[in-house]
């Protein structure tokens, strides 16, 4: 992780509430496991996108992964019922878990 950018508590999307979350960015960032619901993700996503117009998704494995682009697509048909478009721009990032770094796939969702 890049020294530079500032550490927040984020929220945890289908994780117990005491897990350690880390934000890298000025968007909200949201972590996806393998067994979060792709529609409570979706509401997440919806709901800081109408707040700040941003949000990041974060996953790690193709199970997270798998679940968090079905909430970004699930997400955009709730915003379109609003007349809200987003788009979605994949990237890789490093992240620190327990102290080992881990390679995770981030998800920029951002209005149109």
């Amino acid at each position: 992780m890049n020294p530079a950018q500032s550490v927040q508590v984020a929220r945890a999307v289908g994780a117990s509430v005491d897990s350690a979350v880390q934000q890298q960015s000025s968007a909200e960032v949201l972590k996806v496991s393998t067994r979060s619901r792709p529609s409570a993700v979706a509401g997440a996503i919806a709901g800081v996108i109408r707040e700040s117009g941003t949000a990041e998704v974060q996953s790690i494995g193709a199970g997270a992964t798998n679940q968090a682009i079905k909430a970004v697509a699930i997400a955009r048909s709730y915003l379109s019922e609003e007349g809200v478009d987003i788009v979605c721009v994949p990237s890789f990032i490093d992240v620190s878990i327990d102290d080992e770094e881990r390679t995770a796939i981030r998800l920029l969702v951002e209005r149109r």
